[in-house]
């Protein structure tokens, strides 16, 4: 038996949620820049297009948390759908790093980095950062960007790296980018938020390579 899926078109003859394949197609069949994603569940899909109700929380947390706990939980839409999250991910500590970035609503990636030899998570996290803040100016945008690193966020702030790796002949292309990174700080100006993702309700960031 098939299962149900439902349609979010974000770009389209028409926009919105569609319970059918046959009406999703409809509005991007030979539609030029057509985006548009399939969800196992409706609430995900409204999730994705924006139209959550004020109150309405994220059932992770619904269903991991009791009594008490739930009266401080964050409401489903403070989450800026329309926004870039990045991720990070580091296969050993140091070891091989590469990270990435994508349309929240969409799921739609951006960019990525190949993996970089002897590098950290935050050096990726960081890296990751500052790429969306380039990629994002280049296009004359101000969307906010999503981290699930304090720590990169803080070093993008600060404009300052404060890592303990050291640099070896086998992380020069990690390190480089940092350099390259810090001076397009030193150098721009952007008005993009960013901002700490919330993995305790909202799950992990969309950007998550799915190897923990």
């Amino acid at each position: 038996m098939t299962s149900k899926k439902y349609y979010a078109v974000f770009k389209g003859r028409k926009t919105g949620l569609f319970t059918s394949w046959s009406d999703c197609e409809e509005q991007i069949a030979g539609f030029s820049g057509a985006s548009y994603k399939s969800f196992k569940t409706r609430y995900e899909a409204e999730v994705a297009l924006g139209f959550i109700d004020s109150g309405i929380l994220f059932p992770i947390e619904q269903k991991e948390l009791k009594g008490k706990e739930t009266q401080n939980l964050v409401p489903a839409n403070e989450l800026i759908v329309n926004s870039v999250c990045v991720d990070a991910s580091c296969i050993g500590n140091p070891g091989d790093v590469e990270y990435r970035g994508m349309y929240t609503a969409t799921r739609e990636v951006i960019f990525h980095k190949k993996p970089m030899h002897n590098g950290t998570n935050n050096l990726g996290e960081f890296l990751a950062i500052v790429h969306a803040l380039a990629h994002l100016k280049n296009q004359g945008s101000n969307l906010p960007i999503y981290s699930d690193s304090e720590t990169a966020m803080i070093w993008v702030t600060q404009k300052r790296v404060r890592t303990k790796l050291e640099r070896t002949s086998n992380n020069e292309e990690i390190f480089n980018l940092v350099e390259r990174g810090l001076k397009w700080l030193e150098n721009n100006q952007y008005t993009n938020p960013i901002l700490k993702w919330n993995t305790r309700y909202w799950g992990e960031i969309p950007a998550d390579f799915g190897r923990k």
